[in-house]
């Protein structure tokens, strides 16, 4: 099934202690912009293990509790590969607007993790917002998100 943004349910984040300066400041500007946000942590930036809020961020969307997901660590890495051991997830690791556009395009992504290392918060807003804006393509690019799952 093709992810559809649902601007009536709220958007699911997520974050370590190295991504949670992104996390705060993107939950605001959401939230500035009028939309619902769950925050699943982490709320401090003491060191913790990046699964432990990519697991209930990725879960939020795959029950559909949440419209899509937004993941944040250092390099996005551990969290996107967290994200996608959910059957129903299927994240992007984006450092460029042009990726965020083609993840949702091109591979129905309904996650967006974002390396907060090596990005501007700035550049994550504008990747966020694409991700937002772009429908998935379809066509040839069905068969292919079809045989993705395992």
């Amino acid at each position: 099934m093709s992810f559809v943004f649902d601007a009536s349910k709220p958007i699911a984040l997520g974050a370590d202690h190295a991504g949670i300066d992104f996390k705060n400041q993107v939950k605001t500007w959401l939230e500035e912009k009028g939309f619902t946000v769950k925050d699943f942590g982490t709320y401090n930036t003491d060191s913790v293990d990046y699964p432990d809020f990519a697991h209930p961020t990725a879960s939020s969307v795959e029950t559909g509790e949440s419209s899509f997901g937004i993941l944040f660590c250092g390099s996005a890495n551990g969290v996107a590969m967290t994200a996608n051991k959910h059957a129903g997830i299927r994240a992007g690791l984006c450092w460029e607007t042009e990726i965020a556009e083609l993840t949702r395009l091109h591979n129905d992504a309904n996650m967006i993790c974002i390396p907060a290392r090596y990005v501007s918060i700035a550049l994550a807003k504008e990747m966020i917002t694409k991700f937002m804006e772009t429908a998935f393509e379809g066509g040839r690019h069905q068969n292919r998100v079809n045989k993705i799952a395992c």
